[in-house]
């Protein structure tokens, strides 16, 4: 016997616009039974678990000791520009001249996340 993996829980202080970033950022729906002042709200992903967004009354005070890696369908440098104008903040800039390494954001709430290189980013690096 095995466990499946159902959601990564993400607690925030509004699950609601949170999760609204997120379907910004994935490109995939909320929940359609979720709305404005929900406690609870998902974003439906393609594949794998769903990402659940929980309200909860206290902020987040230190760095995740878990947290989510992005590989765009684009360039990474150009994925980390579109993050930024959805309103994620660069915590660290761990790019590379070379072309390697990653950048980590955090979402509105302060969630870090990474953002990697695509794979059109790392053929051209072995090109």
């Amino acid at each position: 016997m095995v466990s499946v993996l159902q959601n990564v829980a993400i607690d925030c202080t509004n699950a609601y616009e949170l999760a609204r970033f997120w379907s910004r950022v994935t490109g995939r729906p909320v929940e359609t039974e979720d709305g404005p002042g929900s406690e609870e709200t998902q974003v439906l992903l393609a594949e794998g678990p769903v990402l659940y967004f929980h309200q909860v009354p206290e902020p987040k005070t230190i760095k995740n000791r878990v947290h989510l890696c992005l590989r765009p369908d684009t360039s990474r440098d150009h994925e980390v520009e579109r993050l930024l104008g959805l309103g994620a903040t660069l915590v660290g800039d761990h790019r590379n001249p070379d072309g390697t390494g990653w950048a980590v954001l955090a979402d509105p709430e302060g969630n870090e996340f990474c953002v990697l290189r695509s794979e059109s980013d790392r053929a051209a690096a072995h090109a």
